[in-house]
This record gives C-alpha cells, structure tokens and sequence, in this order.
C-alpha cells in the first residue's frame, strides 16, 4: 500500500473531524461552515475554504479521500508539501468560484425579471426567504426559472471534489501513461483518458 505523505495525511485528519462534528453536532455544522452564496445571511468569509473539508454522508467522504490518498500522493511526492497544498487549495477556491458564478447569473437574471416586472428589493428579498410571489410574477418568469434562483441562493456547498479534480488533473499530466483500474467493467484505463472522462461526466450529470 502507498505510504501517505503529512500534507495528505493531515488533509485527511481535518477531512475527518470536520465530518464527525457534523455527526455529533447536526445540521448546524453545515450553517457556520458549509458554502452559502454570498448574499444568503449565512454566509460567512471563511465558508470558501471550510467547506473543502466538508462532506454530505459516509460514501462522500469515503470517495473524495480515497481519492486524495491515491492521486494526492505522487504529487505531493513530485512537487513538496508547499507546492502541493497552494495547488489543492487554489483549485478548490476555482471550482467554488466558478459554482458560485454560475449561481450569480442564475439569481441575477431572476432579479432583473422580478424587478422589471415592478417588485421593489424588500419584496426580491423576501422571496428568497419564502419562496413566495404573486401568480402574475410566476407566469411572467416561470416556475423553473424562479426554481434555479431560489435554489443557486439557498444553495449549500460541501466538499473536497474541487480540489480534488484539480488533484486527479495534475496527476493525468504527470503520470499519463498510468493504468487506473476501473470498478465496472474491471478494465485498465490510462490516467490521459480516465480522468477527462471523469471530470466531463461530472460536468454533464452537474448541469443536467
């Protein structure tokens, strides 16, 4: 078995005790460290990097470390710790970045709507609050439109998968001719063509 490095390691021990706050502590965890958008009263200035090391269940959490273990190594190993934690740090910052961009155009497209329908802010704000509104706003917007918004608003973001295909691209590009393994069938793939797969996959099931 490969011998895990201290960055990896103590990724893995903070992954955990975030994770068993959440099982002895409940739903309130999420609140102070999960990512919220940044207009939802509950977000707070450290959720962009707490909520890497935060994870939704068991097989989360089991997944993304098994993940950072096997990839997060050899790099670590190739690059150093300083290299390799500003590597995993900034792609999980991008791939939140980018989460929270996607949900800005969803909730400032509805914005726009709902003023130009003649809502005043007090009454957009409550909105995200109640998921109430006039019928006439509904049918001048639609259902599934005003769904995204309130969703991208309320939106809660957990998760070291940013950073962790951030990881699984760096070690495609250092080690490309590599065999992984495949679950199903029990095929060896090349790291050069597993890991786009993976990640375009990922982005096809996401904004489905």
């Amino acid at each position: 078995m490969r011998n895990v490095t201290e960055t990896v390691k103590h990724l893995l021990i903070i992954n955990g005790i975030f994770f068993l706050a959440t099982l002895t502590l409940g739903n309130q965890v999420y609140d102070w460290f999960a990512l919220h958008y940044p207009e939802n009263p509950k977000f707070e200035f450290w959720q962009p990097l707490t909520h890497m090391f935060m994870h939704g269940d068991i097989s989360h959490i089991f997944f993304n470390m098994f993940g950072l273990w096997m990839f997060g190594t050899p790099l670590e190993q190739m690059w150093g710790k300083k290299k390799f934690i500003f590597f995993y740090l900034s792609t999980g910052f991008g791939a939140a970045a980018l989460q929270l961009l996607l949900y800005y155009f969803q909730v400032e497209q509805v914005n726009d709507a709902l003023t130009g329908f003649g809502l005043n802010a007090p009454e957009i704000k409550s909105f995200y609050k109640t998921a109430e509104l006039p019928t006439a706003a509904i049918n001048f917007i639609g259902e599934d439109q005003l769904s995204s918004a309130f969703n991208a608003f309320r939106s809660v973001m957990v998760g070291a998968s940013g950073a962790l295909y951030g990881v699984l691209v760096g070690f495609a590009m250092l080690f490309p001719n590599a065999q992984l393994m495949l679950l199903f069938p029990p095929i060896p793939v090349k790291a050069k063509f597993l890991v786009p797969i993976l990640i375009f996959a990922d982005l096809f099931f996401g904004f489905s």
